[in-house]
């Protein structure tokens, strides 16, 4: 009897369990509740931009180097003690500046003798003169040879052409005492000393005595691919000044903006591209020769196209598409055509129209006919003077009576 109560009990309770199983496995939500959800989780969240009119710069980016239009070694012309350093180390300097000084007493003392060589020929050429006069009268009288009067006109000539070695001389002698001030060739910004006074310099020495780099204006040399190159050359032969930003190496700090002066007269063949000349003012000395920079070339710039976010732009199957919302706020596929881009936004020049919306961030779970929904954008906080004056209206209508009504 106890073992049939024992069976009994345990298969009621193998009922109950199976039952509750059934139950939980079988029942469900409310019909409203599940359908509420499923609607919540098809429709998926997406940020939108309209299609807007707009300018595109058409730009070439190159890594460029600061390349000065002068760089000058300045030496000396003569040899000779240096006796003097007229300029300090990363002095600006103009045209004729003096920098240097080479002993000059060496040269004042050729110049004296030149000078004597000179004056000592002119005395001989003067007598030789007077000897050459007096014997051609001599010779109208057939008092002396014709010889006699060829040979003084031979020496007048030789003591002439002696003269004009003799001015060459005191020019030259003049020309070294001039070298022995060295001044500065070319306007520009002086580098380290080179030498120091007291040296013997010579017109051999290797190093010079500084080095004078024009800063003002400055230029930088970039290179571009041979493909970019008939679109720049159109522009160039069209007239038209093409602007050039120069920037630091992390593209963040602007060096100066200048212009295109000119192109390279051949196309690298071992690297395909074309080397370009840049003109900058350069008036703060931002740009530092042999420094290297990132350079934007503004080669044109498309007006009024139709222009998208280049997040909008997507790649696959059907080819260049973009996700164009409809009116029932589902997605379609549009297949676009695009055009220049600035990497930021991209013009379409087929496929969409002016204020068509398109999705530029959650495409990655988006398919043709997908719902859609947008954040809802924050409700912007009423100005500090408006919360007071409705605080105020508040306050006096609560103080007011009640008006009852009629």
């Amino acid at each position: 009897m106890n073992r049939l109560r024992t069976l009994l009990g345990l298969g009621v309770g193998l009922a109950v369990v199976i039952g509750a199983a059934w139950y939980f496995t079988h029942s469900g939500p409310p019909p409203q509740n599940r359908g509420g959800r499923n609607a919540a989780s098809q429709a998926v969240t997406v940020g939108l931009a309209p299609v807007v009119k707009g300018d595109i710069p058409i730009v070439d980016s190159a890594l460029g180097t600061v390349t000065p239009l002068a760089t000058v070694t300045v030496k000396t012309q003569i040899t000779g003690q240096l006796v003097e350093v007229a300029f300090t180390e990363g002095q600006a300097v103009k045209k004729g500046d003096l920098l240097a000084i080479v002993d000059p007493r060496p040269y004042e003392v050729a110049l004296q003798q030149a000078t004597g060589m000179l004056e000592k020929d002119q005395a001989l050429l003067k007598n030789a003169e007077l000897d050459l006069a007096r014997y051609e009268k001599l010779v109208a009288q057939a008092s002396v040879a014709r010889q006699v009067y060829d040979t003084q006109a031979a020496l007048v000539r030789q003591y002439e052409a002696t003269l004009v070695t003799d001015r060459a001389a005191v020019d030259a002698a003049k020309l070294n005492l001039v070298y022995t001030r060295i001044v500065a060739p070319t306007d520009g910004r002086i580098g380290l000393r080179l030498v120091d006074p007291g040296n013997y310099v010579t017109m051999g020495d290797a190093t010079g005595i500084c080095v004078i780099t024009l800063m003002q204006p400055m230029s930088v040399l970039f290179p571009i691919p041979e493909d970019a190159l008939p679109a720049v050359r159109k522009r160039l032969h069209a007239g038209a000044t093409l602007q050039v930003t120069a920037l630091d190496r992390a593209q963040k700090v602007e060096l100066g903006v200048g212009k295109l002066s000119t192109t390279d007269n051949q196309i690298d063949t071992s690297t395909g591209t074309v080397k370009l000349r840049a003109l900058f003012d350069n008036t703060d000395e931002a740009l530092f020769p042999n420094q290297f920079v990132n350079i934007r070339l503004l080669v044109d710039t498309v007006k009024d196209a139709l222009v998208v976010p280049v997040a909008a732009i997507q790649r696959g199957q059907p080819g260049t598409f973009v996700y164009r919302v409809k009116a029932d706020d589902t997605v379609e596929i549009v297949v676009v055509e695009t055009g220049v881009s600035d990497g930021e936004k991209i013009a379409v020049t087929k496929g969409l129209a002016l204020n068509d919306q398109v999705v530029i961030d959650g495409t990655d779970r988006l398919r043709s006919g997908s719902k859609i929904r947008v954040p809802a954008r924050p409700v912007a906080a009423a100005p500090a003077s408006d919360r007071k004056d409705s605080g105020a209206r508040t306050r006096r209508g609560a103080g007011q009576p009640a008006q009852s009504s009629q």
